[in-house]
């Protein structure tokens, strides 16, 4: 089996690299022409193209999110359906759902905020796809090698780390091995639609932190004002103070079994 990847150097990307055999490598750079001859003999396409998302949203950087995630998906679709390529698997985030409310792939009502403006244009790019398409929705992937977690660890294991706010909001999380497990599993049984990557547990933000520092060692006695969060990122501080409780249940009621449903221990695992 040969898969085309976008966002090769990103986390998950280097971690997929890891996982599958005979990847080609598609950069943002690529022009369509370029896309096209890369994917000759290409089975599978994975798109996690997308410039880092925590960060200060600017004017600037918004055009930066847009471009590198609805402008790149474009052209690769428009790829796509001119090549043999057999299943497409694209990627959006939770960010697509609204805050403070319980929500799976049925829930139709979308983010009044900049996230949920970039998903869905995200999404709707993936959807013109002629292929087979699956859409995976990520939520806050926990791992060794990168993401939100390795963000957040000189800073816990200083004995600094704390609960956001009142701790009450809702962290939607997934461990790296099980969002592998996802794509393998997707790529076997030939799965299209949308799917939520996320642990069927999420966990409050004070449930989170505790487990964190419990596996650190470390006390989490002093809070994090969302404020301070909001000085630092601006509006990008959503992505780290939003609450999404969502759940995987198109992925569940196709089968998928998961390895880790306890926050507590994915990250005993990671960081063992």
């Amino acid at each position: 089996m040969k898969i085309a990847l976008t966002g090769a150097s990103g986390f998950v990307g280097k971690k997929l690299q890891q996982t599958f055999e005979n990847i080609i490598v598609i950069q943002r750079s690529d022009s369509e022409e370029e896309i096209l001859k890369k994917l000759n003999g290409v089975e599978i396409v994975i798109n996690l193209a997308g410039a880092p998302i925590l960060k200060k949203w600017s004017d600037r950087y918004k055009e930066i999110l847009i471009s590198s995630r609805v402008h790149s998906t474009n052209k690769l679709v428009r790829a796509i359906n001119r090549s043999d390529v057999e299943h497409f698997i694209s990627t959006s985030a939770i960010g697509a759902y609204a805050d403070n409310k319980p929500c799976d792939e049925s829930c139709t009502e979308v983010a009044d905020d900049f996230l949920g403006f970039l998903t869905g244009k995200w999404e709707e790019e993936a959807l013109k796809c002629e292929k087979p398409t699956a859409i995976l929705r990520f939520g806050v992937i926990l791992g060794k090698d990168g993401g939100a977690l390795m963000q957040m660890l000189f800073v816990f294991r200083l004995g600094l780390g704390g609960v956001v706010g009142d701790g009450k909001m809702m962290t939607s999380w997934i461990d790296i091995a099980d969002l592998m497990n996802i794509y393998k599993y997707i790529i076997e049984q030939k799965l299209t639609g949308i799917f939520n990557a996320v642990s069927p547990a999420p966990v409050s933000n004070h449930t989170f932190t505790k487990a964190l520092g419990s596996v650190l060692k470390r006390p989490t006695i002093l809070p994090v004002p969302e404020f301070a969060l909001r000085l630092i990122f601006g509006e990008g501080a959503s992505v780290l103070t939003a609450s999404k409780e969502i759940y995987p249940k198109a992925l569940q009621d196709a089968g998928f079994v998961y390895e880790y449903t306890e926050i507590k221990k994915s990250l005993e695992n990671i960081l063992k």
